[in-house]
């Protein structure tokens, strides 16, 4: 073992820790940095999340235009989908990106790259490769991992998760997707337009359990046209069969019943799992909760001072957005000495499916407990109400506003239609100002006819919430 060698700053992991480093080498050009990263270069979001995943996502949804296209009078067949063609986009592009973080890392006259990984071996000392380093300010943005749940039969038979699903080679036949959230709504979206016989199986009795209630039930309606999805069922058995095929056994929590179906294919999508333990950050006295997320402060600081952690690592918000949003704050507190206090009050997020769906704030439950039913007024508006909507031959979908009634204070918002995660940003800006009003969807002009209608005329429909659950 070498040495000990001292930086000026140690950072694990190279996806939004990367705004910070950056500005503070523009801040100070003869700092000395360590970066370590037992992955690839870039991040989960460029490398196994956001960016590839929508790379596939935008060609499906493209399908899905064609095949609906008939309802508009356009007779339109696609011949052929090359799903290798597809796949190779996206792993090119990606890997183009990671060579390219890769190479200025590695060449950076001031910043030592590790790729390994690393561990805590006292406060403030890390060992990773054959070094043992230290520094006095470090910053923790160590990602996530797939959840695995326990099931029988599992671990004897091959299955995909997220971090490896990008990898596969061939389109399978009949894909099962375990898992009802948003990875597995997203990919079953992509995978089912390629062509595959798609099955989700999750276990909450809602899909998309993190959605508005009506929000889930649309989604769930349109999105099985084109896939099997069942909700409430518990996965009991797994096991290996014929030709390589696995044999998968449910049981519906409500009624017992049994379902066995054989895939060519199994994807592992329940969730995501803290990276943490292979850090072992109590040799440094930093500290996690119960499931291993650190603890930080609203700071974003850690229980050892000047050691910071942001993005999954905190299991707060596992947005590649909130990342990049408390990279800034972990910029402002550590760097530049200031306490900026970390503001979630309008966390926005998007599922990528067919329709796609956004949403901003409390849920209406929410809504009712920390405002009371009598103060709380809710919007709605349909896509195909509006010019625009009637247009495109939306049908079903809505925007859903939460108002607090006196205040006019927006507390929330829920989106699904074409181009939801676009339109839901009006909103996120507005909840982000001092007072958090309605007030300027009312005094700006929205062109006509946009999109950007459906959501200016939710606004206009405010209901007490007795009357909305009646329309």
């Amino acid at each position: 073992m070498s040495a000990l060698k001292t930086y000026d700053l140690i950072a694990i992991g190279t996806g939004s820790a990367m705004i910070v480093l950056e500005s503070m080498l523009r801040r100070d050009p003869d700092l000395k940095v360590a970066v370590i990263d037992k992955d690839d270069p870039g991040g989960i979001c460029l490398t196994r999340g956001c960016i590839p995943t929508k790379m596939l996502i935008y060609p499906a949804d493209m399908v899905r235009q064609v095949q609906e296209a008939g309802n508009l009078g356009i007779d339109a067949r696609i011949r052929r989908i090359d799903f290798h063609r597809i796949m190779e986009r996206m792993r090119s592009a990606v890997q183009a990106e990671v060579e390219a973080i890769r190479e200025s890392l590695t060449h950076s006259e001031n910043v030592d790259y590790y790729h390994g990984q690393a561990e805590f071996v006292g406060p403030y000392e890390l060992k990773v490769l054959d070094r043992t380093i230290t520094a006095k300010l470090i910053f923790l943005c160590l990602g996530s991992r797939p959840f695995v749940p326990q099931m029988e039969g599992l671990g004897g038979v091959k299955f995909y998760t997220s971090d490896d699903i990008l990898r596969i080679q061939d389109l399978p036949r009949a894909l099962a997707i375990v898992g009802g959230g948003y990875i597995a709504a997203e990919y079953g979206h992509f995978f089912s337009s390629m062509g595959s016989r798609v099955t989700i199986i999750g276990r909450n009795p809602q899909f998309l359990p993190s959605e508005e209630p009506e929000v889930s039930r649309l989604a769930f309606r349109k999105m099985s046209r084109h896939m099997d999805v069942l909700s409430n069922h518990e996965v009991i058995r797994v096991a290996p069969a014929k030709g390589g095929k696995k044999k998968i056994s449910a049981r519906d929590r409500t009624t017992g019943r049994v379902m066995i179906r054989l895939f060519d294919e199994v994807l592992v999508a329940a969730g995501r799992a803290s990276n943490t333990d292979m850090l072992h950050p109590d040799r440094s006295g930093v500290q996690s909760d119960e499931h291993g997320w650190i603890r930080v402060n609203p700071f974003l600081e850690t229980t050892q001072k000047n050691i910071w952690a942001m993005g999954d690592a905190t299991g707060r918000h596992l947005f590649k957005h909130v990342a990049n949003y408390e990279a800034r704050v972990v910029y402002h507190n550590a760097v530049l000495k200031q306490s900026l206090r970390t503001d979630y009050r309008a966390v926005p997020h998007a599922v990528f499916t067919h329709p796609e769906i956004a949403a901003v704030g409390l849920k209406e439950k929410e809504a009712i407990e920390e405002a009371g039913s009598e103060n709380t007024l809710v919007g709605f508006q349909r896509y195909e109400d509006t010019a625009r909507g009637e247009a495109m031959g939306v049908k079903g979908c809505f925007v859903k506003v939460i108002v607090e009634r006196g205040t006019r204070r927006i507390l929330g918002a829920h989106i699904i239609g074409p181009q939801a995660s676009v339109l839901i940003q009006e909103i996120v800006n507005l909840m982000y100002t001092q007072d958090r009003t309605m007030d300027p969807i009312f005094s700006g002009m929205h062109i006509h006819p946009a999109l950007t209608e459906v959501v200016e005329r939710a606004f206009y429909n405010l209901m007490p919430v007795e009357a909305y659950h009646h329309i």
